[in-house]
């Protein structure tokens, strides 16, 4: 079977589309955009049904080699076990809705070809990252999303406000490139190749005595918490919220933000070497949840609410991987994918019919007037919110709050910030839904989405509410097909405190904070709103604080951004510049020289030719 077409389908699409765009229609443009990531979807389905029906067994295909170097000689090889087969999964079957949803939305842009060129190129890049079978394949895929993701943050590229925040990302983002890319370099002086199955195979034995695994395993983690927006680099996600609205959902949902995940779970044998940094990955985890749910809480962007959210549900996934609940981790991930995807695509919906409005206070009565989106956008946030018993998001987050606190790297306090977490999730998610969907009309609607963009929403809701039924805890059926998928190649993670009574009082204190959260909102926005200025008063500090992202923005630019600017002031006349610029000025004044030779007059150029050739002759005689 030809599966290699799955990454190579969206990569010729984008060809076609940079090469051809011009003269390309917007319905042939589109059709080709969604067209290819429609073939690769399938082909992924095709695939995995085939995989599944063979027991499992990882495919490998070697396309070419890359180069050869003393011997060393990586391929193009691509690589599928169920890890990346689930990661494919999500990216072609999220992405192609997201493909179509944007057929929809650009449908007026001007952009509108080479915003699909864009989209296949950062589908195609992941595709590559998650099926790379070495690491320095998988890290051309890791840049090529990065790059993407700079060209679509920045797609609106006329208003510089949107240049900065794609410049941001693309600059925070390499912080954590770089330390990724140390930890390749010092994996290759201890394993001497960058094979993922040969290193992995590799760790099973006897470490290097050159390369300590604790050093190796934070270089990774600083580029997987580059990517995923984790903290200390978490700044550039909330301002790439500058990108059209379907850019944000392929970001969060199956794109970018994900592939920090992956990287560690991938590369959990390393980790696992390590317990400092398996605690510190469970520690990053945990205090970037907490963080972004609170400034979550004081946003009035509505993407930027989503936009926290993220950073927050993938420090669920972070605190999960370092726990050593891996298919934990993983299921959360797939979970989000839908809700998270379905979330954004239903706030483009109602930023467009309310002429490109953000501002949720300016927002208010939308669920008679956009039924569909108001029930969509509602089965998102029931399952981002983890809405006991009839939610995917319930049963991936369950997990993790479970195993933080029985499992074997758990602890009340991981535990407590989990369920604190849970808490806050529910508080700023439906005060989203009623601020937005709910009270008074404040902005009327222009207009209503076609089919194009409501379908997606229907089917992404589908799986927001009946994703999770694919495993469900000890207690509630003892489902396990998506763990037991993936323990051919993750480890099964064990509960050190097998109680069904804790695991229902655990469930119990979970319920009760998601509904108190949702109650909270309720009263403060629907039932008694006249108790918000008071609260607004008595907290003002506060949500200054959690409005800015707990200033993170202003430390960085206090502590690197200025100090920096002000010694590359200081030194924009060192003497190397005045070297390079003495050099430029010799070039001008030297071509100015030459210029004057071209004077259009013949007999110049009749005396110059005599007095060349008697200086040659000259020459000739003398010497």
């Amino acid at each position: 079977m030809a599966w290699w077409l799955i990454p190579a389908f969206p990569y010729l699409g984008a060809m076609i589309l940079i090469l051809a765009g011009g003269r390309l229609s917007k319905p042939a443009a589109g059709i080709i955009g969604c067209g290819s990531m429609g073939l690769s979807a399938l082909l992924t389905i095709i695939t995995g049904v085939a995989f599944i029906s063979g027991k499992g067994e990882p495919l490998t295909l070697r396309l070419w080699e890359w180069f050869d170097v003393a011997g060393w000689s990586p391929g193009i090889t691509l690589y599928l076990d169920s890890l990346s087969l689930v990661f494919t999964f999500v990216i072609t079957f999220v992405g192609f809705l997201i493909h179509v949803y944007s057929t929809g939305y650009m449908a007026k842009d001007e952009g509108f070809t080479r915003f699909f060129a864009y989209l296949n190129l950062f589908v195609g890049s992941m595709l590559m990252l998650v099926l790379a079978d070495n690491l320095l394949l998988m890290y051309l895929g890791w840049e090529g999303v990065g790059l993407c993701s700079f060209l679509l943050i920045g797609f609106w590229y006329k208003d510089p406000v949107n240049g900065a925040a794609a410049q941001k990302a693309f600059i925070v983002t390499r912080i954590g490139d770089t330390a990724f890319a140390i930890g390749l370099f010092m994996l290759f002086q201890a394993f001497g190749t960058l094979n993922i199955r040969e290193i992995l195979s590799g760790t099973e034995g006897v470490w290097p005595a050159a390369a300590s695994p604790t050093v190796i395993a934070l270089l990774l983690l600083g580029g997987a918490v580059g990517k995923s927006a984790q903290l200390p680099l978490q700044t550039w996600l909330p301002d790439a919220m500058a990108g059209p609205t379907p850019v944000s959902a392929l970001i969060h949902a199956a794109t970018m933000v994900t592939a920090g995940v992956y990287l560690i779970a991938r590369m959990h044998p390393i980790f696992e070497l390590s317990p400092a940094a398996m605690s510190t990955v469970a520690l990053i985890g945990a205090l970037t949840l907490l963080i972004a749910g609170f400034s979550a809480l004081c946003q009035r962007d509505l993407k930027r609410v989503l936009a926290y959210s993220t950073i927050s549900q993938i420090g669920y996934m972070f605190l999960a991987l370092g726990l050593g609940a891996w298919t934990a981790a993983i299921f959360h991930f797939f979970t989000h994918a839908f809700f998270k995807a379905l979330l954004f695509l239903g706030a483009g919906a109602v930023i467009e019919a309310l002429h490109h409005e953000q501002d949720m206070f300016k927002m208010g009565g939308l669920r008679k007037e956009l039924p569909v989106v108001y029930w969509t956008f509602l089965a998102g946030s029931a399952s981002l919110a983890a809405l006991p018993l009839i939610t995917a998001g319930f049963y991936s987050k369950d997990q993790i709050v479970w195993l933080a606190f029985a499992g074997e790297n758990g602890s009340t306090w991981l535990w407590l910030a989990a369920l604190t977490g849970a808490f806050l999730t529910a508080i700023y998610t439906f005060r989203m839904v009623f601020i937005t969907f709910w009270g008074e009309v404040k902005t009327a609607v222009s207009h209503h989405p076609g089919k194009a963009m409501t379908v997606p929403l229907l089917i992404l809701a589908f799986f927001s509410i009946f994703a999770g039924f694919i495993e469900l805890p000890h207690n509630l059926g003892h489902i396990t097909l998506f763990s037991g998928f993936l323990n051919t190649v993750l480890p099964v993670s064990h509960s050190v405190r097998e109680s069904i009574a804790l695991e229902w009082l655990s469930q119990g204190i979970a319920a009760i904070l998601t509904f108190g959260g949702i109650y909270i909102s309720w009263l403060f926005f629907i039932r008694k709103p006249q108790l918000l200025p008071g609260l607004d008063k008595s907290t003002r500090g506060l949500q200054r604080l959690f409005h800015s992202g707990w200033a993170f923005d202003q430390l960085y630019g206090a502590l690197l951004v200025r100090p920096y600017k002000w010694l590359a002031a200081i030194n924009r006349e060192d003497i190397t510049d005045k070297f390079y610029t003495s050099l430029a000025s010799f070039s001008f004044w030297l071509n100015r020289q030459f210029i004057q030779t071209q004077t259009g007059i013949l007999r110049q150029y009749i005396l110059g030719a005599a007095i060349g050739a008697l200086i040659i002759l000259t020459i000739s005689i003398l010497a």
